[in-house]
């Protein structure tokens, strides 16, 4: 069944601001509408929302779970953070490291034993936090999702590949043929190949023909806290006799569609794992999969 909207969505007020900028009527087609459930869950949420921003030097690095406080006390003690009137202070970045290790200590949280950098606004790394923290601290995350693409006689295809049952987020979800979030002291480019090896056997040499194709943002709530992501999005034309296999146990399996199948799933289901679906939305986009009105305003709402 598809989601509500709320007649309050801070989506629908972008979505009716391109609609008076441009002064065309109606909105989005019957045809396109059930797209924008994708991006409004993945942006249903306006920041602080009641978050306590932490600090670093002045500027804003993340928001934190009030709910969360009473477990800071012990790193407070330390010195590692100051907890202040509206705010709490991280004086040196690199103590994030420790409050991760303490707080697993502690049982707070379950950690990933997998280290994200944490950046300042101007992209300077700052220090490392657990992969389990990030929603727990509200802090920008990054991640790399690759669009498989294989162009047969028949038309062009989509490698899709169904997350394990025993993943931690979105178990036995379809997702893209390479995702993953980008590790401390990766870049993008580095994760993909990391991870195209990893998740499907693709070759560096091939994996390195993958082409940036843009860069999507949204902050969302999730029952493991606030999604402040960053995903670095690529597209890799496959040889038609190229048969992805699952390397590290993360994946069930791979099924090459139809990229028109691919659509319908998107349009008219929840089987994707949340943010895949904005990436192939993109991807739709650049294809010309949906006529010039739709297009414009879809473009402008997934990028806005």
């Amino acid at each position: 069944m598809m989601p509500q909207r709320q007649a309050g969505s801070p989506l629908l007020s972008v979505l009716r601001a391109i609609m008076n900028e441009h002064q065309r009527e109606p909105m989005l087609s019957s045809a396109a509408s059930p797209f924008l459930r994708h991006i409004e869950r993945c942006r249903n949420v306006t920041l602080p929302a009641g978050r306590i921003p932490l600090l670093h030097d002045g500027l804003s690095i993340g928001l934190v779970d009030p709910a969360c406080l009473g477990w800071l006390a012990a790193p407070a003690e330390m010195g590692l953070l100051e907890i202040g009137d509206g705010h709490i202070t991280l004086p040196d970045g690199q103590g994030l490291s420790q409050i991760s290790h303490m707080l697993a200590e502690q049982e707070r949280y379950v950690p990933f034993h997998e280290w994200f950098d944490v950046r300042s606004p101007d992209g300077t790394i700052i220090g490392q936090i657990d992969r389990a923290l990030i929603p727990v601290f509200g802090v920008e995350a990054s991640g790399v999702h690759m669009n498989g693409l294989v162009q047969k006689k028949t038309g062009l295809h989509l490698w899709v590949a169904r997350r394990s049952p025993q993943k931690r987020l979105d178990p036995g979800k379809l997702d893209h043929l390479v995702a993953g979030g980008m590790s401390s002291g990766l870049t993008p480019e580095e994760t993909l190949v990391k991870e195209a090896g990893e998740e499907a056997s693709i070759p560096t040499a091939l994996a390195r023909q993958a082409r940036h194709a843009s860069t999507l943002h949204y902050a969302m709530t999730r029952p493991e806290g606030l999604r402040r992501d960053r995903l670095y999005c690529y597209d890799l034309m496959l040889p038609e006799d190229f048969v992805p296999q699952a390397n590290d146990g993360e994946v069930e399996s791979f099924h090459l569609m139809p990229v028109e199948n691919v659509f319908q799933l998107v349009r008219d289901t929840d089987d994707f794992k949340f943010n895949v679906n904005l990436v192939l939305l993109d991807l739709f986009l650049r294809l010309g999969m949906f006529d010039k009105q739709d297009s414009l305003i879809l473009a402008e709402t997934l990028h806005g």
